[in-house]
């Protein structure tokens, strides 16, 4: 995942187990998420449900990286022999230098939370797919749609009737003014308000809308 750039993400749990069993799994797992990925991401909407989980993030721009991530002095002397080894500008393996770190933040999200779960409920091996999806979302209305869709998830798969109704997801976050770690008043901006918020999320899922497909 490249700095700079945001992404919906969603990850199911291995086989048919799930994910989360009891109320305090959906509090741990956020915890593991601001530990882990919040330094490397901005966090835009979230949705949990018993085997799965959709994720709407930013990944920080570079230099907020670099300076997260204690990019040395070293490292960079190294990148640039590396790029003129491969021919490459210094940005271009710089960049390859933070994705990776970036993907190691995520690995080292899902491997705390396994190992938790694996040690309360006395269980081994993988919890969680290996390959995590994403889809890179480039403009503001592919933006809201996803939000919308990460939300409405639980009624789309007949948890609840209401998404107001679903207490593992941020959109009761966006009707609140508590402090939050998620980027609230960017998400609310980008839907025009928050009663076109509101009101965007009235409306049915897209039977048509790709990402149904996750």
């Amino acid at each position: 995942m490249q700095p700079g750039s945001t992404y919906h993400l969603f990850n199911h749990a291995n086989g048919w187990e799930n994910l989360f069993k009891e109320h305090k799994n959906y509090d741990f797992f956020l915890k593991r998420l601001s530990l882990h990925v919040l330094p490397a991401a901005h966090i835009y909407a979230y949705c949990m449900m018993p085997n799965h989980f959709h994720l709407l993030l930013k990944i920080r721009e570079e230099n907020e990286l670099v300076k997260y991530f204690k990019v040395k002095q070293e490292q960079k002397n190294a990148a640039i022999e590396e790029a003129a080894k491969l021919g490459k500008n210094i940005e271009e393996v710089t960049a390859d230098v933070l994705e990776k770190k970036v993907s190691k933040s995520f690995s080292n999200f899902f491997n705390s939370y396994t190992q938790a779960f694996n040690n309360m409920y006395e269980r081994k091996g993988s919890l969680f797919m290996p390959n995590m999806k994403r889809e890179e979302v480039s403009n503001d209305g592919s933006f809201c749609k996803v939000v919308h869709y990460i939300h409405a998830n639980p009624v789309h798969h007949q948890f609840v009737n209401g998404i107001d109704k679903w207490p593992h997801s941020s959109y009761k976050i966006f009707l609140s003014k508590s402090p939050t770690k998620l980027e609230r008043e960017y998400v609310v901006k980008a839907f025009g308000g928050l009663d076109w918020f509101i009101k965007y999320h009235q409306q049915p899922i897209d039977p048509k809308n790709k990402w149904l497909d996750f």
